[in-house]
């Protein structure tokens, strides 16, 4: 199953240990850690109680771009509010849309640190905000029971039947999009249309443009050429 559960910045090594058995209960392997405090250590081997395999094989990154460079849709678990709107869908409806994008590549679901969550610029790189159903005056879920909500409506969405999808051109991976991202945002930077000092509130709106266009390789390797040709035209090079 192409579908990944990345932790960033665990304090708890015991937290990690009981994601990596929530997740073999459901039937997912691929396990991603951006900055652990601890690991590994020998209280996430023991949480995991016999999911040691998921720890052993998970990958260490320093960033959450390295985590996802090869995902072509992530997912944010998050429940603080925001003060900009998200895309965003319950656990439930995520899971079937995880399933259904998983058949065009690798996908992921992000989880923050226990005590903060996800930050906005965490936000950024997720094509949804994913929230699970709570009571809203205590809507704080221990990281491992809120990995084995969103697994379990996992493997029940992998158990409907899903359409078969005919593709002109692969999924954009999330390293792609930042790499257009990052283009656009220096293009824009440089005809004055975004200023440096304060980018953050238009580039995010942008991201959100894009999230739901969905460009496959094809797509974005076009918009990269409008946005050379731009540099070209004004004497400026990419």
């Amino acid at each position: 199953m192409s579908i990944r559960i990345v932790l960033i910045g665990t304090t708890h090594p015991g937290n990690i240990g009981a994601v990596a058995r929530a997740m073999k209960n459901m039937g997912l392997d691929d396990l991603a850690l951006v900055q652990p405090r601890y690991f590994p250590h020998d209280e996430a081997t023991a949480r995991a109680s016999g999911a040691d395999d998921l720890l052993q094989n998970a990958m260490l990154t320093e960033s959450l771009a390295d985590a996802i460079a090869d995902c072509v849709y992530v997912a944010g678990a998050s429940a603080r509010s925001r003060t900009i709107d998200w895309p965003c869908l319950d656990a439930k409806d995520a899971a079937a849309r995880l399933v259904e994008e998983s058949m065009k590549g690798k996908v992921a679901i992000v989880f923050g640190p226990e005590k903060t969550g996800l930050s906005n610029a965490e936000l950024d790189h997720c094509d949804t905000l994913l929230r699970i159903p709570s009571n809203p005056e205590f809507s704080s879920l221990n990281l491992a029971m809120a990995v084995q909500v969103v697994t379990y409506e996992i493997r029940a969405a992998m158990s409907e039947k899903l359409p078969e999808y005919e593709m002109d051109a692969p999924a954009a991976s999330s390293e792609e999009l930042e790499h257009f991202y990052s283009h656009l945002e220096t293009v824009l930077t440089d005809l004055q249309f975004l200023d440096p000092d304060n980018p953050r509130h238009l580039m995010r709106r942008l991201r959100r443009l894009f999230i739901r266009a969905r460009p496959d390789q094809n797509e974005v390797n076009i918009l990269r050429g409008i946005l050379t040709a731009i540099d070209r035209s004004r004497g400026g090079a990419s």
